[in-house]
């Protein structure tokens, strides 16, 4: 069997390049993403090999972290190691974060304007339909048949919808109920990779601000709080929407719930990964600096996540014991994802414009499979426009 030719190596400076270019043009979402990125570095410019690619997928699929941007990162680590996979994971953040800023200020600075109001009316009406689609698909394709996995995702979509928030600790529980049932451990205390997932703590060390002057009490709460979420986002960068409601509207009141869906429509409608979003929070509660460290926070673990196992993945990345850990801790996300759609749903969902405007939203994704999103949004924004011109909510 003939092997594999290497890749070629590529310049630093061509690396930041592509992921500049990427997270500006990237629309669709993390299945579009991780589809340019083979169709561009395996296919086209040979940057990356075919065996490389996919077992970056599979790592990016297996760990906590945005799926997109942990590809990214490790597709970068196949080149410069550590510096590459810093360089891909910042040049393909940047563009869709400095968009997120600046959308940021504009609906601070023009928030309280009736067409603004209007227009996120329409849009937060689309996001739910969005979002929902979204969950069906993600439950569809990870839970399928499997008993054990439905029961988990129906327990965790049913608290969140309850309790309107999500706790990291069912998520963890989830891991290791799986974990016990499908590839219980031999030894307690031998060499099994779950229990080193279960040690890594959710309450990582906190993000703080670079400049003086600033509520760095709240700034480090913002820090500890994103680190936590970001720790927690398998596969697509959705699964981030239920832990941002939990904390940022039910806890700490941060945001109130039509300022939470806005949030959600902002990443909607921009490039790059779903995740971004956590910027666009951050600054409206706290400004640049709070979208920093909202920033800084999530892709912290995400980033951590993809250096630290790198090495050893070709030798533990299909272990029985971690496999099932993981699909039990996807299957609690997706649930939690579930049980969002329904609680944002009621607040966004008002009258019977916006539940049209939900449902047919949920139609057109459903029957025009590459319709892409961003289109949805804008066209959800132009009727709420069109509809409610001199809207106050």
């Amino acid at each position: 069997m003939e092997l594999e030719q290497p890749p070629r190596r590529v310049p630093t400076r061509e690396l930041v390049r592509y992921y500049l270019r990427l997270g500006l043009l990237g629309f669709g979402g993390p299945v579009a993403l991780v589809g340019y990125m083979y169709r561009d570095l395996v296919e086209k410019r040979h940057w990356i090999t075919d065996a490389d690619y996919k077992e970056g997928l599979t790592l990016a699929q297996l760990m906590p972290g945005p799926l997109a941007a942990q590809l990214a990162m490790y597709l970068g680590y196949m080149h410069y190691r550590i510096v590459g996979a810093t360089v891909a994971g910042v040049a393909f953040v940047l563009p869709s974060f400095f968009m997120v800023i600046a959308i940021g200020w504009a609906y601070l600075r023009y928030g309280g304007l009736s067409w603004m109001q209007a227009a996120f009316y329409g849009v937060g009406a689309a996001v739910i339909g969005i979002i929902a689609i979204s969950a069906y698909k993600l439950t569809t394709k990870n839970i399928g048949k499997d008993g054990l996995l439905w029961a988990i995702y129906l327990v965790t979509a049913g608290i969140t919808v309850w309790t309107e928030s999500e706790s990291v600790w069912l998520f963890l529980g989830a891991g290791v109920l799986v974990w016990l049932v499908r590839a219980p451990p031999k030894d307690w205390f031998g060499k099994s990779a779950a229990p080193a997932l279960i040690a890594l703590s959710p309450h990582g060390p906190s993000a703080c601000a670079v400049a003086t002057g600033l509520d760095w009490n709240l700034l480090a709460q913002l820090g500890a709080f994103f680190v936590k979420a970001g720790a927690f986002v398998f596969g697509s960068g959705l699964a981030i929407v239920p832990f941002l409601y939990g904390g940022v509207v039910h806890d700490h009141q941060w945001l109130n719930e039509r300022q939470f869906v806005d949030a959600v429509a902002v990443a909607m409608i921009t490039p790059g990964p779903v995740v971004i979003t956590v910027g666009f929070i951050g600054y409206l509660i706290a400004g640049l600096a709070g979208a920093v460290v909202a920033a800084l926070g999530t892709f912290l673990p995400c980033y951590l996540f993809t250096v630290l196992p790198a090495p050893y993945f070709k030798k533990y990345g299909k272990r029985p014991d971690l496999l099932a850990f993981v699909a039990g801790v996807t299957a609690a996300a997706i649930g939690a994802i579930t049980g969002a759609v329904i609680v944002l749903a009621e607040r966004s969902i008002v009258d019977w414009l916006t539940g049209l405007m939900a449902l047919v939203t949920i139609g057109l994704i459903w029957k025009v499979k590459k319709l892409p999103e961003p289109i949805l949004v804008a066209l959800a924004a132009i009727i709420g426009l069109i509809a409610f011109p001199g809207l106050h909510r």
